[in-house]
């Protein structure tokens, strides 16, 4: 604890404020206290796959899946969680869990600044990975695959790192998945900040959105490389944003300006942040916000 508290003050000084607003503070005292921001027991972390069956990671297994901490604890994504692990048990993928073992990736608290809890995190991670045997991991959030493909290599951890719409991008490819329905709406795609400028991934989820009967994919004003910012990176999903002040609002006037009926985001990130702004921006109550993982599971369940 008394290194986590002079962690903060570095972070502080680093920041050139008297302290880190409280919202921030409180995230990355949870994160350091019980391994996620939102303070919950880390005995909790598989309720989202209780009605599941969802197996523990063995070595072997083709997959470890790693939701990451919003899935895991937030009533909105985790519906995302159930989706995807539905949808690998429906394709017949060997994949697997590490559960309360499983610790936040730390990709926002280094960017805040707070590198010694970041490399706490890390450390703990690979130590997981790498007592379990695990050789390929699969995220929902674009920030644990940045953080585990790219920076924890320098800490000792190198793994396949798969985004879930890179598999899925695959399945369908491999004809593992079967789309029993249609759905005929007008979708607009929010390509993550974390899976497209960072890591180049702008293909894969327009294949699988495409790939669902009667989907028309449109593009939003500002797309592939140019795409906007949700605002949720870099620790912004922490801060109490005005209405007005947000990324998002600019962003979800975009995608209402498309007449889309859905917003589809593949970051769980980008679901929280459109979900808050859908609340406030002129007309949000338009357009719903889905996650890629539950347009699927929607239409093959």
């Amino acid at each position: 604890i008394l290194d986590f508290m002079r962690d903060l003050r570095r972070v502080e000084i680093g920041l050139g404020v008297g302290r880190i607003p409280g919202s921030v503070r409180r995230a990355l005292t949870n994160i350091a206290g019980v391994g996620n921001p939102f303070g919950e027991p880390p005995e909790k972390r598989t309720r989202w796959s209780d009605s599941l069956d969802v197996r523990a990671y063995a070595a072997g297994m083709e997959l470890l899946y790693f939701p990451g901490c919003f899935p895991a604890y937030d009533p909105r994504a985790i519906k995302v969680a159930q989706a995807t692990a539905s949808i690998l048990k429906r394709a017949g993928v060997d994949f697997g869990i590490l559960g309360a073992r499983e610790r936040c990736c730390g990709q926002s608290v280094r960017s805040v600044g707070a590198e010694e809890l970041f490399r706490n995190l890390a450390h703990d991670n690979i130590r997981a990975f790498t007592d379990s045997g695990v050789r390929r991991i699969l995220t929902t959030s674009p920030h644990c695959y940045h953080t585990f493909k790219n920076e924890y290599p320098e800490l000792g951890g190198d793994w396949d790192v798969l985004h879930y719409t890179q598999h899925f991008a695959r399945l369908v490819a491999e004809g593992r998945m079967d789309f029993n329905r249609k759905l005929d709406k007008k979708v607009t795609y929010h390509g993550p900040c974390y899976l497209g400028r960072h890591n180049q991934i702008y293909d894969e989820p327009r294949i699988v959105l495409r790939r669902i009967p009667g989907l028309e994919l449109v593009e939003m004003a500002d797309s592939h490389r140019s795409s906007l910012c949700c605002g949720g990176g870099g620790g912004g999903i922490w801060l109490d944003s005005a209405k007005g002040e947000r990324l998002a609002d600019v962003r979800l006037a975009q995608a209402i300006e498309t007449g889309a009926d859905i917003l589809a985001v593949a970051c769980p990130y980008c679901l929280a942040t459109f979900e808050d702004s859908r609340l406030t921006v002129d007309g949000g109550s338009a357009i719903e916000i889905k996650d890629i993982a539950e347009l699927v599971w929607d239409v093959i369940r």
